[in-house]
């Protein structure tokens, strides 16, 4: 490094105030004691004051040098992030929390993220799956994917796609009770539910234009999509999820799609939710780009 312009002198001076005297500052810096010396008799000279005072046992600090350690201490961290930040554009690197939910977690989510590791070597993918929400603001993730309306918060959201829903039970599960031909057929079928405190207990759907609901009931409650869709395949009951969660199934016929004429269409947003603005590192940058750009739904 080179110590003679200013910054080079604070980095100087800030090794010098944290080894404690010139000579293991200088050893740290790879310099003479005498070059140390200069460095500082130089920055003093220039600022007008003393920024050290030598004793022959320690080395302390003026008044006027704490505040010259702080400000340089501030600068040298912040011309280090400007840095990596411009070096990070080519190869971004560093530690990627991301948070999911399960089941879209594991069937939309794990394959980008393989996908984006093989793409991007040097950043390290820490991936919680759960259906709880995480607070982005208080540090616990980075990127998180979230179904639903937002709440209005600082953060930035991008939609990476969207999903309807759509009610399926089993081959198994329609022969043993019948297959329900509208709405309220459901009030006497089991319907499998979320458990959640914001899940909606009455299913929606349409006719002639105007929306209806049907208070569904049954003996099994759930938190995961996942899970109920699980339930829904070995004839538990009939359930209402994202189609996402199923599309599988459907193709290949474990589970039936009911009642689809009276679908409502509502289609439930997908976004990744993080902290935007000039100081978000490139690591965020470049994985929320490729949600985008690779999230089919």
């Amino acid at each position: 490094m080179d110590f003679n312009g200013r910054s080079g002198e604070m980095a100087v001076f800030a090794t010098v105030a944290q080894e404690g005297s010139l000579s293991a500052a200088a050893r740290a810096l790879g310099l003479t004691p005498s070059a140390v010396s200069r460095i500082i008799a130089r920055t003093e000279q220039r600022l007008g004051t003393r920024l050290l005072l030598r004793t022959t046992r320690a080395i302390t600090l003026t008044a006027e040098g704490e505040a010259y350690l702080r400000g340089a201490r501030r600068i040298l961290v912040d011309m280090a992030e400007v840095e990596e930040a411009i070096a990070d554009q080519g190869m971004p690197r560093g530690r990627l929390r991301v948070s999911a939910a399960l089941g879209h977690g594991r069937l939309a989510i794990v394959p980008l993220v393989a996908a984006f590791s093989a793409r991007y070597p040097n950043i390290v993918v820490d991936l919680t799956l759960g259906d709880e929400v995480v607070d982005i603001l208080a540090g616990q993730a980075d990127v998180a994917v979230r179904f639903g309306r937002l709440p209005d918060s600082p953060l930035t959201a991008r939609k990476i796609g969207d999903t309807g829903q759509v009610v399926v039970a089993s081959p198994e599960y329609l022969q043993r009770h019948g297959i329900p031909e509208e709405p309220e057929d459901l009030l006497r079928h089991n319907c499998l539910r979320f458990n959640f405190r914001r899940a909606e207990p009455n299913w929606p759907f349409i006719r002639n234009g105007k929306e209806i609901s049907v208070k569904v009931s049954g003996n099994i409650e759930c938190s995961s999509g996942e899970a109920l869709a699980q339930l829904a395949r070995v004839g538990a009951g009939i359930a209402r999820i994202g189609e996402f969660s199923v599309a599988k199934d459907l193709q290949r016929g474990d589970l039936v799609p009911l009642l689809e004429a009276w679908n409502p269409g509502d289609r439930e947003p997908i976004h990744a939710v993080f902290i935007g603005g000039a100081a978000m590192p490139a690591r965020v940058r470049v994985f929320v780009d490729f949600l985008l750009d690779h999230h089919h739904m």
